[in-house]
């Protein structure tokens, strides 16, 4: 007697990614960590998608991260730098600026999203890809960040430090 599985069934195939905004942030990490190393935003966009199975929403989000980190990397960059004592962004390991990054641009470009859950969605991708010791310099460069930009005002008024 045989047994057809599909993959729905069976529960050591992979499951299907891509249906939250936490997919959309591992995988804009993972698309911006190509990117570093290699540039061209657009090419490894197509590359990556065309490799992966995500909803229409997952990929929105995860391309407005990638797409934003690029367009304001140099002014984010700036900011880690200011931030970040007795270290380069160059320095850096390339998870951990890409972490950055992509929560500086979310706290600072993306209004819908409130700043704690950004702060937990980078020390969920610290977790996951980095260390315990990034996970601390994250969240403290992330918190500095929300203490003193103007510009995050409306989104620190939600927080209770």
């Amino acid at each position: 007697m045989s047994v057809n599985v599909t993959q729905e069934e069976d529960p050591s195939s992979e499951p299907r990614r891509g249906y939250t905004r936490h997919d959309a942030r591992e995988l804009a990490l993972q698309i911006l960590f190509q990117c570093d190393f290699h540039g061209s935003t657009e090419f490894w966009l197509e590359q990556f998608w065309a490799q992966r199975d995500a909803s229409e929403s997952v990929r929105t989000f995860a391309s407005e991260l990638v797409t934003g980190v690029r367009t304001h990397q140099v002014e984010l960059d700036d900011l880690i730098a200011a931030y970040a004592r007795n270290w380069t962004v160059d320095r850096m390991p390339v998870v951990d600026r890409n972490i950055l990054r992509q929560a500086m641009y979310e706290l600072l470009w993306v209004p819908d999203v409130p700043a704690k859950v950004t702060v937990d969605e980078a020390l969920e991708l610290a977790k996951n890809f980095a260390d315990d010791e990034t996970r601390r310099f994250v969240n403290g460069i992330l918190d500095q960040l929300i203490k003193h930009d103007s510009r995050l005002e409306p989104k620190r008024d939600a927080l209770a430090f």
